[in-house]
């Protein structure tokens, strides 16, 4: 049976004071998974140019995890994994899932990942001092996303992303109708046994054939919030039910669901760990590294 490349991925935001630089912040990530994977990390310079001075990819054995220090004032950084990879390929895609211009380490200017690709974004220090972050699901089975803030008296809120998000398990087009083409239309890429590894957006499945001016893309005469309602996205309510506290699509702020935040002031930390167990107990690294290399930080503005 085929393992999606992330089962489930839980985010941990918790204030340890005192565990690094007062300028910086400590990112881990965590492969639980009984694979490999490559992490991928990228930057969006056009909103900040605060960048960690770290690798923008590597690969992870399981079981493995690393730590490296990011700039308290990061500015639409995201982090994803990819999936079955070959390097060798590049230029080309080199990876099944969540590849990225580059290769291993992606481009810091167009390396973004390409979809379908699960990812986990932050804007620290953004606006009224908070930090914003937030996940996107494609994958084929939702990532699950648990979520500690702790406040100055150190309470806690939990918040679940999703359940498990059954993309593989979606009905073959055996009957001729639009809704049956149009959900097997979201499945894929395959891999080499022919599962689905993950799900299309409608807009990737470009499901309304005109991705520059679509209702699905929130583009053209629907690229704002007021033109792009949930109710214009075909299969939203199906994305979003699986995966609730996640953005379904572009605008997905207004389900009040999609986006959270942290006090800036907390210097919170945080962990993004791919397969954890569902129980909440994972597994103890077998390997762990820390980076102590300094972020580099640039004038970005507290926009989020």
């Amino acid at each position: 049976m085929t393992i999606p490349l992330t089962k489930l991925v839980v985010l941990f935001c918790v204030f340890y004071p005192g565990i690094i630089l007062s300028d910086a912040r400590l990112f881990t990530v965590f492969n639980a998974c009984p694979f490999t994977i490559w992490p991928a990390l990228f930057t969006d310079l056009n909103a900040g140019t605060a960048v960690p001075n770290f690798p923008t990819g590597w690969e992870a054995p399981p079981l493995t995890a690393v730590s490296f220090p990011v700039p308290d004032n990061w500015k639409a950084g995201r982090i994803w994994g990819r999936r079955d990879c070959d390097f060798s390929l590049a230029p080309a895609p080199t990876c099944l899932s969540g590849w990225c211009n580059g290769g291993l380490l992606c481009d810091p200017r167009t390396g973004t990942g390409v979809p379908p690709a699960s990812v986990a974004e932050w804007t620290l220090q953004g606006d009224g001092l908070r930090d914003f972050y937030d996940g996107m699901c494609c994958l084929l089975l939702t990532p699950h996303l648990l979520s500690w803030c702790a406040n100055a008296k150190k309470t806690q809120f939990r918040l679940s992303m999703g359940i498990i998000f059954p993309c593989g398990l979606l009905t073959p087009p055996t009957v001729q109708s639009q809704t049956a083409m149009s959900t097997w239309a979201h499945r894929g890429p395959f891999d080499s046994t022919g599962f689905p590894v993950g799900c299309k957006s409608a807009c990737a499945a470009n499901l309304d054939g005109n991705p520059t001016n679509s209702p699905n893309c929130c583009s053209g005469s629907f690229d704002t919030a007021a033109t792009c309602p949930p109710s214009g996205v075909q299969f939203y309510s199906y994305f979003k039910s699986n995966c609730p506290n996640a953005y379904a699509y572009a605008y997905d702020e207004s389900s009040g669901t999609a986006l959270w935040t942290c006090d800036s002031n907390l210097n919170a930390d945080y962990t993004l760990t791919f397969c954890p167990s569902p129980n909440g107990i994972d597994p103890v690294p077998i390997s762990q590294s820390v980076s102590n290399a300094t972020p580099i930080n640039g004038n970005a503005s507290h926009v989020h």
